[in-house]
């Protein structure tokens, strides 16, 4: 049995702890504060809900998620649908599985409550890791306070600022993309009925658009609007008051500014990514999740690819302690193409979203030409669930191929 040492206790390095012990290892987990999560919405596609079935958790997130019927486009400056693409039979029958909206927090909960039932895991709060030290048989996380912990391997899962990934990549701080993203949540009896669809919904205009969708089992709406701001400096969590929000929306269409108007208690963010690397390995350190492969929020992946990672690397895991090395280059290669992939694609969606005039003319037309075939088959790659399937065609970014 080895001892895996888990940095960063967010969706990505609980998933990572359940994954390793399944193959009989213990797993400690450090995390920076409280076992917390924001609750905040987000999307999980069939690739997520495949990882989490190997993990014995899907059955739980499908009692408790909203399964939603369509993704919408509209024009937002105009007001008019453009295209959906169905969710449902067809769609999961392709897949094998659903589609689905959930409160951050209520994943994070579901996966904190497994990791505290089971008796090799071991979560210490207050614990922040500030790089690492290894032998050629150990790992350790070394601590703020100068402990250090000490496994067989160490998971840097400790997000996109990550420390671990600062001393093994040693690519500086992440960038920024220059757009800021607002948040709210609106109890649901406060919008009106017909606005009240099973869908994720996005309303595009001139650099900046809206999605919204129901989360906490259809209880509330999830609001989170972006714009570029052109800003420069990260931020998080920071309130904004609500006539700001609406000011930077003003060229949505009147239905677009009504639902924007039901949101209260606005926070606002700086969306930030990094480049995508061809290594995330160091002997027996390995990175997962954001701290290995962060990417902007426009494909709804991060959770998913996150999970996927803590799946892969369970599974390679099934092995002796003189073996992790080995095994880490292969998660490496396993992973590496397709999250970057994601992460340049995540970038390149701002063509779609925020263009104006003749391109955007140009989008609606190409969107509204899609049959529901095509549309799925334009996201076959992305939420096709990989996850015993290593042997998916992977495009190979040339930022990779040139590594």
């Amino acid at each position: 049995m080895s001892h895996i040492v888990i940095a960063g206790g967010g969706i990505g390095g609980l998933a990572t702890a359940l994954s390793v012990v399944r193959n009989g290892h213990r797993a400690t987990v450090l995390e920076r504060g409280d076992f917390t999560e924001l609750g905040l919405g987000i999307q999980l596609a069939p690739n997520g809900i495949a990882a989490l079935d190997e993990l014995g958790l899907g059955a739980a997130i499908r009692r408790i998620a909203v399964h939603v019927d369509e993704l919408r486009f509209f024009d937002g400056v105009l007001g008019r649908h453009v295209t959906s693409m169905p969710l449902t039979e067809t769609y999961r029958r392709r897949f094998g599985y659903p589609y689905v909206v959930i409160n951050r927090g209520e994943l994070y909960r579901t996966l904190l409550d497994a990791c505290r039932e089971n008796p090799r895991i071991t979560l210490i709060g207050g614990m922040t890791a500030v790089g690492y030290q290894q032998t050629a048989d150990t790992a350790a996380a070394v601590l703020d306070n100068g402990h250090t912990v000490e496994g067989d391997a160490l998971i840097g899962a400790d997000g996109v600022r990550s420390a671990i990934r600062r001393q093994l990549v040693g690519d500086g701080m992440p960038r920024v993309a220059g757009i800021t993203v607002y948040r709210a949540i609106v109890p649901m009896d406060r919008v009106p009925a017909e606005f009240r669809w099973n869908a994720v919904s996005w309303w595009a205009g001139p650099g900046r658009h809206f999605v919204h969708y129901p989360i906490a089992g259809g209880a509330h709406l999830n609001l989170a609007p972006s714009r570029e701001t052109g800003v420069t400096e990260e931020f998080s969590g920071v309130p904004v008051t609500e006539a700001e929000v609406l000011a930077q929306f003003e060229p949505l269409c009147e239905t677009a500014r009504r639902l924007l108007e039901l949101g209260a208690d606005w926070k606002s963010w700086s969306l930030i990514d990094r480049d995508p690397v061809p290594n995330w390995i160091d002997a027996r350190v390995a990175l997962l999740g954001d701290a290995a492969h962060p990417s902007l929020h426009y494909l709804a992946q991060g959770a998913c690819q996150a999970l996927e990672d803590a799946v892969a690397l369970g599974e390679l895991l099934d092995c002796a302690a003189r073996e992790i090395p080995g095994r880490l280059l292969n998660y490496c290669a396993r992973r590496r193409e397709h999250t970057a992939r994601i992460q340049l694609a995540a970038r390149d969606s701002i063509r779609l979203w925020h263009p104006a005039g003749p391109a955007a003319e140009a989008r609606n037309a190409a969107l509204s030409a899609l049959s529901e075939s095509e549309l799925h088959d334009h996201i076959e790659w992305l939420h096709r669930p990989r996850i015993g399937n290593p042997h998916v065609e992977q495009v190979v970014p040339d930022v990779l191929r040139k590594s």
